[in-house]
């Protein structure tokens, strides 16, 4: 009798939200640092710079029996100019890149959350690879540009494709699936 080993547990339920709490907020910085630091080698030391004082940081939460669990995902927001937003640090933890949607989600709270604080214009820099993610969620590359040592695609939302969200705190619950290796 051959007896398979069962793939790791990914919980179906993810909590997608503003970031809030203190362990909300400390496990999005912690993400961060493993993904642009550990991982990717983007910087060096630390990723966290000016924009973080005035940034809304927002998260994928997994959970446990309905119950918070740990961030997963993370993206930060900020308003640079009136009506102007910025989009940046998208991160996705390793063990759940594979789970569908969670980027895209963290994507949508985060224009969707602009749009109702009043956007008209809301921007990010792209990794290259992510590129037709962000193309298949309605955005529109407007040049490539050098940002620490890696290419990234300047990319602008459709925000027709956005409704606004009035309480990101409050989030919602997004069911997912795992994709197959």
């Amino acid at each position: 009798m051959i007896i398979e080993k069962p793939g790791a547990f990914v919980t179906p339920e993810f909590l997608i939200r503003q970031a809030t709490l203190p362990w909300e907020i400390g496990g999005a910085a912690s993400l961060r640092h493993r993904t642009f630091v550990t991982e990717q080698g983007i910087f060096p030391t630390h990723d966290r710079d000016e924009v973080d004082k005035i940034a809304l940081p927002l998260v994928a939460i997994s959970t446990m029996a309905s119950e918070a669990d740990e961030v997963v995902g993370t993206v930060r927001i900020h308003e640079t100019d009136p009506q102007v937003w910025w989009g940046s640090r998208l991160a996705v933890a390793p063990g759940y890149r594979r789970v569908g949607r969670l980027g895209a989600e963290l994507i949508r709270l985060a224009v969707g959350t602009a749009h109702a604080r009043g956007c008209k214009l809301f921007l990010a820099y792209v990794q290259m690879q992510n590129v037709p993610l962000f193309e298949k969620l309605h955005w529109t590359g407007m040049g490539t540009r050098d940002l620490h040592g890696h290419p990234h695609m300047k990319m602008r939302a459709d925000l027709a494709a956005y409704p606004p969200i009035e309480d990101p705190a409050r989030g919602w619950m997004a069911l997912t699936k795992q994709r197959a290796a």
